[in-house]
C-alpha cells in the first residue's frame, strides 16, 4: 500500500472527528446565543439563525452517514450491521429532537424551553458521537471509500 493510499484511508477517521468537533462547536455557539441575555423575540430570531445552520449541518451529516458511509462500512464489515442500525436509530431520534426545537422556535417559546430542547439535543448528540467514534474510528482507518468527505460527512 502506498503512502497516499494509507493517508486516504486514515483520513476518514480524522474527518469524522473533525466534523464532530465542528458540530459540537456549532451547538455551543447556538446555546451561547440563547444564554447571552438578549430579550424575547430578538433572542428567538438570533437562535433561529444559529439553529438553522447547526440543525442543517447536523441533519446533512447524519443523512450522509446513512446514505454513503454506513452502507460502505456494512459491506466491508458485516458484523457491524447491528451497531450501524443503532446509530441510524440515534439519527432518527436526533432528527425528531431537532424538529421539536424548530417547532418551539416557530411558536416563539420562552428561552427556558428552548434551552431544554438544546440540552436534550446536546445530551443525545454527545452520547451518539462518543458511541460512533468508539465503534467506528478503527474501522474508518482502513475503509476504502472513494468519495468526497463533504458528501459523506456533511459540508462542515
Amino acid at each position: 500500500m502506498t503512502e497516499r493510499e494509507t493517508t486516504g484511508l486514515v483520513a476518514w477517521s480524522r474527518e469524522l472527528r473533525r466534523v464532530h468537533g465542528r458540530l459540537r462547536e456549532a451547538l455551543s455557539v447556538t446555546r451561547a446565543s440563547l444564554a447571552d441575555g438578549t430579550p424575547g423575540e430578538a433572542a428567538t430570531r438570533e437562535l433561529l439563525l444559529y439553529c438553522h445552520g447547526f440543525c442543517a449541518a447536523l441533519d446533512d451529516h447524519h443523512q450522509g452517514e446513512d446514505r454513503t458511509l454506513f452502507p460502505a462500512i456494512a459491506a466491508a464489515h458485516p458484523q457491524l450491521r447491528p451497531v450501524l442500525r443503532s446509530l441510524e436509530q440515534d439519527h432518527s431520534m436526533i432528527a425528531h429532537l431537532i424538529g421539536g426545537l424548530r417547532a418551539a422556535i416557530d411558536r416563539t417559546a420562552p428561552p427556558e424551553e428552548l434551552d431544554q430542547h438544546l440540552e436534550g439535543i446536546a445530551a443525545i448528540m454527545e452520547n451518539h458521537f462518543r458511541h460512533e467514534e468508539g465503534q467506528l474510528l478503527t474501522v474508518l482507518e482502513t475503509l476504502n471509500l472513494p468519495a468526497a468527505p463533504g458528501e459523506v460527512l456533511g459540508p462542515l
